[in-house]
């Protein structure tokens, strides 16, 4: 019988955080697959706990692959692990994560700390709807393709940063997206964990003087919602909109009237298209 992949949260800056389930899942398997081994060892360290380790990164995990499922398939349990937070968001781990789940290998979540929530929760941002964007391409085209992407994105975003790049991409930001609020976290859970509110602008003239200093993720409020224009939605589909609203139990010229209000077609022009088929 195989064994299992364990994905395994740690902690994203605290070793306090770390879970009793994910130090005795660590302490259970037969070998833990690490991002990099040198910040693995020392929360195993601090927990006592004693394992063998294979390293596991954007740079080898192509050779690291058959290495990996095969020791499970043979009956090996490995617990995954990256050096701050849930492993295959963002992270290579999702490579590995798929490949298992094409090989009917199990693959058991066991959730820690999450550096995108933990920060959209402290930002002040809304947070009822949001998307997470990762990190921006180093590349320029790819990078403002990337922006031009989410220009319109009415959600609440979501990025990560390193400190070398922030100056840089707050410059692209307001480029691309224009003024807009954000909060600037850094250092999540750690002594010097802050959150800054500010705008794109006032962001960007700041960093572009003072050298920013630790992992940022950047929440930024999405666009404006604004009215659909009426050359974006056909006449049939406000038939739709109104057939939809009389499923409802809505009259037919009521729902006509609802659907002409909201898309700018005439009233009776509707009522007649949702009624015709009833005649």
């Amino acid at each position: 019988m195989g064994g299992k992949l364990f994905v395994v949260g740690t902690p994203i800056g605290n070793l306090s955080d770390f879970t009793p389930r994910a130090k005795e899942t660590l302490t259970q398997v037969d070998f833990i697959a690490a991002e990099d081994t040198r910040v693995t060892i020392k929360l195993l360290n601090k927990f006592e706990i004693k394992k063998p380790m294979i390293s596991y990164h954007e740079h080898n995990k192509e050779s690291r692959h058959e290495q990996i499922t095969e020791r499970i398939l043979a009956g090996e349990n490995c617990a995954l692990v990256t050096d701050a937070g849930m492993p295959a968001i963002s992270d290579p781990g999702e490579d590995l994560v798929r490949l298992c789940l094409d090989k009917d290998i199990k693959v058991e979540s066991v959730p820690g700390p999450s550096a995108l929530i933990t920060a959209l929760a402290i930002s002040g941002m809304p947070s009822g709807r949001f998307c997470f964007e990762g990190f921006l391409s180093v590349n320029k085209l790819s990078r403002f393709q990337h922006l031009n992407d989410v220009k319109s994105e009415h959600r609440t975003m979501i990025f990560y940063e390193a400190p070398h790049k922030l100056p840089a991409t707050l410059h692209d930001m307001l480029v691309v997206l224009g003024d807009r609020k954000v909060a600037l976290i850094r250092e999540l859970t750690k002594l010097h964990e802050t959150v800054e509110r500010t705008t794109l602008a006032s962001a960007a003239e700041k960093y572009s003087e003072v050298p920013p200093r630790g992992e940022y993720v950047l929440i930024i409020e999405g666009s404006e919602k604004q009215e659909i224009a009426q050359e974006e939605i056909s006449f049939e589909q406000a038939c739709e909109i109104a057939g939809e609203l009389m499923k409802d139990g809505m009259p037919a010229s009521a729902a006509a009237r609802r659907a002409a209000s909201e898309t700018g077609f005439k009233k009776g022009d509707i009522y007649k298209c949702v009624t015709s088929d009833k005649s």
